[in-house]
């Protein structure tokens, strides 16, 4: 018998189960995929760690989550300055001075701080929908360009039927700054993601390749409590009916040469171009094998945006009033269940980057060492 069955080897599960098993539990970890990880899972290819389940670049502000997860890994130095092509055009993102003189040949923050506040006088009264909050933040060159196409693609759906919420706030950068991330700490883990899910499982049973919710109960009779981080509402048997995602479907490509694109990321801005992005995964660690060689082929990846359906690999909960509401009624429903602690991206029905992943499965596991109530 073991005191936690932890359903799901991604970031939340290994970091719930370390934290305790330092602390004296005995834990049991499962997953339903071949591997540890979850979506940060890299494989190597070619002498390059590939991001299997697409771009992971870990970024905070927060001390203690950094200074948490760099007891597992060493982090590289990488930075994400990704590139947007639109037609053939390349611009800089995030928006800043380098893009705005692509956009309008503006030379001066003072310059192009006046062209956006020209363009942005276009919208007036509160925004009704993506669209117009888009163009009352950035104009409408920078929208029309660099926003509507890929956020189309993204979602599915034209701007203006998407909810203003969506983009509460676009980054506009008076300066030559290239750094995506806003982040005090930011890195790429040396050796790929799946050696850090391997150092945080370190010395505790896991079991791949196993369905949780294909043979629920007799895993939970292994264990006194149960830290879910599938689906919640396939943990209720979809009973008010399915929480939508979109997902991504990736195709993945090995090249016979050493430089694709020049660049981790390029977005593809346009509406025509089917993919949202382009992934070239050796920049990620600077093109060099770990013995700091040059790696003479590459790897790259197209991702293409779509609706979820049973089947497919949930990424981005589709956070609008109507799920919103039904996440509500499971959130309620979970409540109910008192051996089971549900978190994580899935579990939660909640949009995380790593490291709120990360601070969130402290959180839980000091709460279920102290006693206290989850939620």
């Amino acid at each position: 018998m073991y005191d936690y069955l932890i359903v799901g080897a991604g970031l939340f599960g290994a970091v719930c189960a370390r934290q305790l098993t330092d602390a004296g539990r005995s834990v049991l970890v499962i997953d339903r995929r071949p591997h540890v990880g979850g979506n940060i899972y890299t494989e190597k290819t070619e002498g390059i760690n590939v991001h299997v389940y697409g771009a992971h670049i870990f970024h905070t502000n927060n001390r203690k989550v950094w200074n948490y997860i760099t007891r597992f890994a060493e982090f590289n130095r990488f930075t994400n300055s990704p590139v947007a092509n639109y037609k053939g055009e390349l611009y800089s993102l995030p928006f800043n001075m380098y893009t705005f003189n692509k956009m309008w040949g503006v030379v001066t923050p003072e310059e192009a701080s006046r062209k956006i506040e020209e363009q942005r006088k276009e919208i007036t009264g509160e925004p009704r929908n993506l669209e117009e909050q888009a163009i009352s933040l950035i104009g409408r060159d920078l929208y029309e360009k660099l926003v509507k196409g890929y956020t189309e693609k993204q979602w599915g759906r034209d701007c203006r039927e998407l909810p203003a919420f969506i983009i509460r706030r676009l980054p506009v950068r008076l300066t030559f700054d290239n750094n995506y991330f806003n982040a005090l700490f930011q890195g790429i883990p040396v050796g790929g993601y799946t050696k850090l899910a391997e150092n945080l499982l370190r010395g505790i049973e896991v079991r791949l390749n196993t369905d949780y919710l294909a043979d629920r109960e007799s895993l939970d009779a292994l264990a006194g409590r149960v830290i879910y981080t599938g689906p919640i509402d396939a943990f209720f048997d979809y009973r008010f009916g399915p929480l939508e995602y979109r997902s991504v479907r990736f195709e993945t490509e090995v090249l016979p040469i050493p430089n694709f694109q020049g660049n981790a990321a390029v977005n593809y801005t346009d509406r025509e171009t089917p993919w949202t992005r382009i992934i070239e995964h050796k920049w990620f660690e600077f093109g060099l094998d770990e013995k700091g060689r040059a790696l003479p082929k590459t790897v790259i990846s197209r991702e293409y945006s779509s609706e979820w359906k049973p089947g497919d690999e949930p990424y981005y909960p589709v956070n609008d009033e109507k799920n919103s509401s039904l996440y509500r009624k499971y959130k309620d429903l979970s409540e109910s269940t008192k051996k089971v602690v549900f978190g994580g991206r899935l579990g939660e029905y909640r949009y995380y980057d790593m490291d709120q992943v990360i601070g969130a499965a402290l959180e839980c596991a000091e709460k279920e060492l102290s006693g206290r109530e989850i939620g």
